[in-house]
């Protein structure tokens, strides 16, 4: 997270890290059924980015850190939303993440 420019997560009083960058609020905390974390299948995590230099540093950081890349190399796709800079990886715990940047046309 921090080479998105993500400050470092904080717990909070019920034992989740929050993370707070640009508006944006992620919460990692243990599951309250007490059943085992599954992958949410045809899921997809995605996170906001300023920059293809930042998305490129957050899909390098992830692979460091046991990411696993999937589809294709990070780089501009065309999609119904206009020009996107994806980086696609796969957690340790087989979770699908993205890093996108809108590129200004």
């Amino acid at each position: 997270m921090g080479t998105t420019g993500c400050a470092p997560g904080v717990f909070d009083s019920m034992a989740r890290v929050v993370y707070r960058h640009d508006g944006q609020v992620l919460l990692v905390m243990r599951l309250i059924d007490g059943h085992p974390a599954t992958v949410g299948n045809g899921m997809t995590i995605g996170f906001a980015s300023a920059s293809p230099e930042i998305t490129d540093a957050w899909h390098e950081a992830g692979i460091a850190h046991g990411g696993e890349a999937i589809e294709n190399l990070p780089g501009v796709r065309q999609s119904g939303l206009g020009r996107l800079y994806l980086a696609y990886l796969r957690d340790p715990d087989d979770n699908k993440l993205c890093a996108l940047h809108r590129m200004q046309d």
